[in-house]
């Protein structure tokens, strides 16, 4: 456990970050709408829903989208998705990995499968 925490400076921020291998981190991944109207809390709690029967997941909608993804980058959890407004036009979500900060663009319909591939290597 300690070889896994780190702390780095991102964006003038203190970054704390349990670095867990994904294969065993104890949450696969977190959902977050990024705002509570619009449509967003039900497709992210649709998603959530779906993803749980496959994976240990996690639903956040409290506070900035900021502090949500620090507070699971802290728990270990490797990959955060969040629902946007773009999300409930086009059917896509925003999927960031913890370790190098990148975010993708993945159809709903194709997040198992996405997470499937990463949290095999």
């Amino acid at each position: 456990m300690v070889d896994a925490y780190h702390e780095e400076e991102v964006e003038g921020d203190k970054r704390v970050v349990l670095r867990i291998h994904p294969a065993i981190a104890p949450l696969k991944a977190a959902v977050f709408p990024l705002v509570n109207k619009d449509g967003m809390p039900e497709l992210a709690r649709r998603l959530y829903d779906d993803l749980r029967r496959h994976y240990n997941v996690f639903y956040d909608d409290g506070g900035s989208i900021g502090r949500r993804y620090r507070r699971q980058d802290e728990a270990g959890t490797p990959f955060g998705i969040t629902v946007d407004g773009q999300s409930t036009a086009d059917g896509t979500v925003t999927v960031r990995d913890r370790d190098t900060l990148k975010q993708d663009r993945v159809a709903a319909d194709r997040l198992v499968a996405y997470l499937a591939e990463r949290l095999r290597g």
